[in-house]
């Protein structure tokens, strides 16, 4: 009798979107740190500049995808190491965060998103009397 083996499924590190464009896409290294009334998102884009992204919200997704343009062609490179590609990230965003007060910047490749949260959500110090 042979002996049968059941396959399990692997679990992806993250899931990629499906590309609809050609050439190669990258995931932004990214992070992420919360204060008290505030998420920060930092994303490293190298080559991209502020009006090459673009940024969507919707249903708690936060979807981040930036266009780099191409270096032009007809150069005798010596070396080559950074590939060209656009980068695409999405985010679950959680309901404490205010969607409509979401503000971006980008610099020197670095974007910077601020999510704010909610006034609901955010800690607030409760005064205690003597009676």
């Amino acid at each position: 009798m042979s002996e049968m083996t059941a396959k399990q499924k692997g679990r992806a590190e993250q899931a990629r979107p499906e590309a609809t464009r050609g050439g190669p896409h990258f995931v932004p290294h990214v992070d992420i740190l919360e204060t008290d009334n505030d998420l920060w998102l930092y994303a490293d884009l190298p080559g991209v500049r502020p009006e090459d992204v673009e940024l969507h919200y919707e249903k708690g997704e936060l979807m981040l995808h930036a266009r780099v343009a191409g270096r032009p062609a007809g150069r005798d490179l010596m070396l080559r190491e950074y590939e060209e590609g656009d980068f695409h990230r999405v985010f679950s965003v959680h309901e404490s965060i205010d969607s409509s007060r979401i503000e971006a910047t980008c610099k020197n490749g670095v974007l910077t998103l601020r999510l704010p949260k909610r006034e609901a959500v955010k800690p607030r110090q409760i005064k205690v009397t003597a009676e």
